[in-house]
């Protein structure tokens, strides 16, 4: 059977309308209104978890403005034939998303704003054409179409508009706010040439949240979705019968992700069963309630690859798509006793944490609890067992893509503060071919960065690359030479000499020292020494068990 993937596609209708592969998760529609009674239910989750397009699937279902039966025609939800009936493109909606509302200062943000609102007012440009709506609501609609609203605007603009809504329509509005919290989370965010400008952004949502939830007539209901629930007395105080599900929540768990079922079948489809083990390796393990759920993100991406080539590797598609400061925030830290419990999550085993779901930005960092805190509501860490209750749970890493990005930002942090003394013991040592020395003082090295067990090739491969960029040598790493690609080709030019590493993971340790002559064999077969004869050259294999280094030399001019 051949599918189609729509790989970064959040638009619903187009998802459909293209014949695009969808994993049916039209029954929240029915939880969502026959189910619960709440008038504002906000919805976190990490990102790349299926948000966006839940929310534009829920503004195609409710939408007074179109004719959606052929669009959620065979899904879930059109087997509730009286709830269609009675709610099915019944009612005004208005769905707005803050992703875009960023910027280095608040000044550049605050225009972000205005330009998500003005294109939200010529999206529902005709309401300012009706008779039925009051002078001065079709004024605060053209000043913010125009991008020339002033402070007051701004903060009355949702319900001005569903007030006017109200007054075309005769009926109360479904409001969608989409990534409430990405501007308090870039707000808080100290970039380089930027400033810290959280409270200002704070009392501008604050602002537009309150008069648009708070006491307001011509609201049905509304559903917010962000990555945090910021604690209510901050930006939801007053807003009656509201009510948030988070990762910790079992209710509605199983509707953002692909459950164990939903992904066999997807690979069914797609003739790929024979890779489900490697879907769960690397993108499975994430707990919301007590349902285990793969990232649908990184799931749809592979499929897509695996369908273009066959024999696609697993990659990790999650960590670039936005930062992953937290974790470096954590590693930073020297006034948290954190070193042993990230051993202990990257050696494969779990932490006791408390754990809370209300925070706010500007308070993130004030404990360790909160650190730990966003680090599972952003995905980074997930309950290691799905049947634990409360709020004190054992946290583990959810899959190997994630692990993946604790390894990098190690790395990283380690290639950024290495002792710089020991480095030039090890630089001289390579340079003058002592191997003992150099052995030594990598160990040494080594044991400065995170202890754990389970070291893949590409973590050492990584730590050395990251020792030697940015040293004043040239540095190439994986780059095609001769018949192969060597680990890492180091050349001095001022010197006229130059370093080849490669590199191995021993089993053991006594299969270290084997292991280096094997590297060496390598490079001179694979000759990737080809080329460098105007070099001083010397060629080194570096066998690492875990944290124990070997270095051994070939002497190029056996080569």
């Amino acid at each position: 059977m051949s599918i189609k993937i729509g790989v970064g596609e959040e638009i619903f209708d187009r998802l459909r309308e293209e014949g695009c592969y969808y994993v049916d998760k039209t029954e929240l529609l029915y939880e969502l209104v026959n189910s619960s009674d709440h008038v504002v239910t906000l919805f976190t989750r990490p990102r790349r978890f299926g948000k966006t397009l839940m929310m534009s699937m829920i503004e195609s279902f409710f939408d007074i403005n179109r004719d959606s039966r052929s669009i959620f025609a065979g899904l879930s939800v059109m087997k509730h034939e009286e709830f269609c009936n009675k709610w099915m493109n019944r009612y005004p909606v208005l769905s707005v998303s803050l992703k875009d509302v960023e910027g280095l200062h608040f000044g550049s943000a605050y225009e972000m704003l205005k330009v998500v609102l003005a294109d939200l007012c010529k999206k529902h440009v005709n309401l300012r054409e009706s008779h039925k709506i009051l002078e001065e609501d079709r004024d605060i609609f053209n000043r913010l179409a125009a991008r020339e609203p002033n402070e007051g605007d701004i903060k009355d603009s949702l319900k001005t508009m569903m007030r006017m809504m109200y007054m075309v329509y005769n009926k109360p509005v479904i409001l969608l706010i989409d990534e409430y919290d990405v501007p308090l989370a870039k707000a808080n965010e100290k970039k380089a040439g930027g400033e810290w400008y959280y409270p200002q952004m704070l009392e501008m949502i604050r602002g537009i949240m309150s008069t648009a939830l708070k006491y307001n007539d011509y609201l049905k209901f509304g559903v917010v979705t962000g990555c945090l629930k910021i604690a209510k007395e901050s930006i939801f105080t007053g807003v009656n019968n509201f009510t948030s599900y988070s990762v910790l929540d079992d209710r509605f768990g199983g509707y953002f992700g692909f459950t164990q079922e939903e992904l066999d079948t997807l690979l069914k489809a797609a003739c790929l069963e024979d890779k489900q083990k490697i879907f769960e390796e690397w993108y499975d393990g994430y707990v919301f309630g007590c349902h285990s759920m793969y990232c649908p993100w990184d799931v749809m991406n592979y499929v897509s690859d695996l369908l273009y080539r066959k024999t696609a590797k697993p990659k990790n598609y999650w960590k670039n798509t936005s930062g992953n400061g937290i974790i470096r925030d954590f590693v930073e830290r020297t006034d948290f006793q954190v070193k042993r419990k990230f051993e202990t999550l990257m050696n494969g085993e779990s932490i006791i944490q408390t754990i809370s779901d209300e925070l706010t930005y500007d308070s993130l960092h004030e404990t360790e609890d909160n650190l730990w805190s966003v680090l599972m509501m952003t995905g980074y860490l997930t309950k290691a067992d799905p049947n634990e209750e409360g709020n004190t749970i054992a946290l583990a890493i959810p899959n190997r893509e994630i692990s993946g990005i604790f390894r990098d930002t190690v790395v990283k942090y380690f290639s950024d503060h290495v002792d710089m003394a020991e480095l030039k013991v090890m630089m001289e040592a390579l340079w003058t071919g002592d191997e003992a020395a150099a052995s030594k003082a990598i160990l040494k090295l080594l044991w400065q960065t995170i202890s754990f067990m389970d070291y893949h090739e590409d973590y050492y491969h990584a730590f050395l690359a990251g020792i030697f960029v940015g040293r004043g040598y040239e540095v190439e790493s994986n780059k095609e030479r001769g018949l192969g690609r060597p680990d890492i080709l180091l050349i001095d030019d001022a010197h006229r000499r130059a370093l080849v590493i490669e590199a191995k993971k021993s089993d053991s340790r006594d299969k270290m020292e084997h292991d280096c002559l094997e590297v060496l064999n390598q490079i001179v077969d694979q000759e990737y020494a080809k080329d460098l004869d105007a070099y001083d050259l010397t060629c080194y294999g570096v066998a690492f068990y875990q944290k124990s280094a070997l270095v051994k030399k070939y002497d190029a001019a056996g080569i």
